[in-house]
């Protein structure tokens, strides 16, 4: 199948987000002025972006904003806000996802879909195309949009030729009318190429791709080559695509909200019986609600383990509804709704055992999915084994939503007490030991001015830093298992020896054992 791409562009991106905002008036408002954009350029203010109104009196970008009021004195001119204007294009390039999942922006101001195999969801490229062109008139925004068969192509004829659908295998014929400047190529390139009598697309390409590469670089020479179908570069969409996706389209905006959960809920079993033929399971469910506005809104679904049961995931559904901020609104309605599985991990039958743990450990799992749900996945914790033999970096806590790292927790031997105590002090505390002789266990110790008599101790047990790690300058530690008089377990180490010419050794407490 031959790929199909859809370029869109929006030429006053900028000014039709102010526009929307109410910071510039509408269209066939009393007394309309001009709008720029200016931003410092150099040492003057220069027009970034203009309206359309600008643009028609002949104002062009990068203009110097003197030289524009001296054309139009009551020019209207507004700082640029390049970061609300790229934000804006993601809220755009977010709601272009309902079309297909390859979304890629297109600077500037611009986007880029593979359309491969998406476009019989909506009646053919000439429906999507119209739809684009719906959606985006309602939300204000001026766009100009074409399909064709490489994203240079698309974006060619969006910007510089006709607009509309590039039939596939008519690329090259109707891209060689084009003018030079839709290689957007620098300014000199361009001038040299008209001096030289090439106007057209046609003109270049007839000319030796050696010759151009030697004249004016191999980057000339491959744009043209893209531009006229004969190279295809994949693009590279903001999102990657998910593992699974089903949705829903509806003919006329949808805005029951007391059957927007049967919608849902089909959506999902229908998610389920994929993932089941697959043999997997989804950690990530993200329902994407699309307005008839262009407003897009996105609810996520996380389980701690892999899960295709529909009647646990509608269970989490209800409960992230019920802890929205902010409700769910469909406006004028939604026009289309969207199940993406974005990780998904192998999923076999389980077996419950007889003693009944399999049954306890998914009520468990259950119960975290739901508190992830409910609180957010960085409030709920759970304690995870790290590749390390440091005490302080042996544990980690992570979201009960994140995958588990394969590093195990240590067995404890047989009829051993634990080697490590439950409770560490961070930083661990100092205390006043005396030895019975020189690099041995503590026979008594001060710990906040109570002074506590060994009977017992097991060590010692040696850990070096860890040289790959910042701070390995840091000293050895001999560790001891001791027992006090009346019972209590302390978990003891020192740092450095007895030997002449050194500093004395230190002794601190790191931890308590149960």
């Amino acid at each position: 199948m031959s790929r199909r791409y859809l370029a869109l562009w929006f030429p006053y991106l900028a000014t039709d987000r102010l526009r929307r905002l109410g910071r510039i008036p509408a269209f066939g408002a009393p007394a309309e002025k001009p709008h720029v954009l200016v931003e410092m350029q150099g040492n003057a203010l220069r027009l970034a972006d203009c309206d359309r109104r600008a643009v028609r009196l002949g104002l062009t970008r990068a203009m110097t904003l003197a030289d524009a009021r001296a054309r139009i004195p009551d020019l209207v001119a507004l700082e640029a806000e390049p970061q609300a204007d790229r934000a804006f294009l993601d809220e755009v390039a977010a709601f272009c996802d309902r079309f297909t999942p390859l979304v890629a922006r297109d600077e500037p101001h611009g986007l880029t879909l593979d359309v491969t195999g998406c476009a019989h969801l909506f009646g053919g490229e000439a429906g999507m195309l119209d739809l684009v062109r719906q959606v985006m008139d309602r939300s204000g925004l001026s766009l100009r949009a074409a399909i064709a068969g490489t994203p240079e192509a698309a974006r060619a004829c969006s910007r510089f030729g006709p607009r509309g659908i590039i039939p596939p295998g008519r690329d090259e014929a109707v891209l060689r009318l084009l003018p030079v400047a839709a290689l957007e190529a620098e300014p000199e390139t361009v001038i040299a190429l008209s001096r030289a009598g090439l106007k057209t697309l046609a003109d270049v390409a007839a000319r030796p791709s050696e010759t151009l590469s030697a004249r004016f670089g191999e980057a000339l020479a491959v744009k043209l080559r893209r531009i006229l179908g004969h190279e295809d570069r994949r693009i590279t969409p903001l999102r990657p695509p998910p593992d699974c996706v089903v949705e829903r389209h509806f003919p006329e905006p949808f805005a029951d909200t007391a059957s927007l959960e049967a919608v849902v809920v089909r959506l999902i079993g229908e998610a389920a019986r994929v993932l089941e033929a697959r043999g997997e399971g989804g950690r990530a469910f993200e329902l994407g609600f699309f307005r008839s506005d262009g407003t897009v809104r996105r609810l996520v679904i996380e389980t701690g383990r892999p899960s295709r049961d529909a009647k646990a995931l509608l269970r989490l559904y209800r409960e992230r509804i019920e802890t929205l901020a902010d409700p769910l609104d469909p406006g004028f309605g939604f026009d289309a709704i969207k199940l993406a599985v974005p990780v998904c991990e192998p999923l076999n039958t389980q077996q419950h055992s007889l003693d009944g743990r399999a049954v306890e450990e998914e009520a468990v799992a259950d119960l975290v999915d739901r508190l992830v749900t409910r609180f957010g996945r960085d409030r709920v914790l759970r304690f995870a084994a790290q590749d390390t033999h440091h005490p302080v970096r042996a544990a980690k806590a992570l979201s009960a939503a994140a995958p588990m790292p394969e590093a195990a927790w240590p067995a404890p031997e047989p009829q051993e007490p634990p080697a490590r105590p439950l409770q560490l002090f961070e930083p661990p505390q100092p205390v006043e030991a005396i030895a019975e002789v020189p690099d041995g266990p503590p026979i008594r110790f001060r710990w906040r001015r109570l002074i506590h008599d060994v009977a017992r101790a097991e060590g010692p047990e040696r850990i070096a830093p860890e040289w790959w790690r910042d701070g390995s300058d840091e000293p050895m530690r001999d560790y001891y298992r001791v027992e006090d008089a009346q019972g209590r377990r302390f978990w003891l180490y020192r740092t450095g020896f007895y030997e002449a010419e050194s500093a004395p050794p230190r002794w601190f407490l790191h931890g308590l054992f149960a």
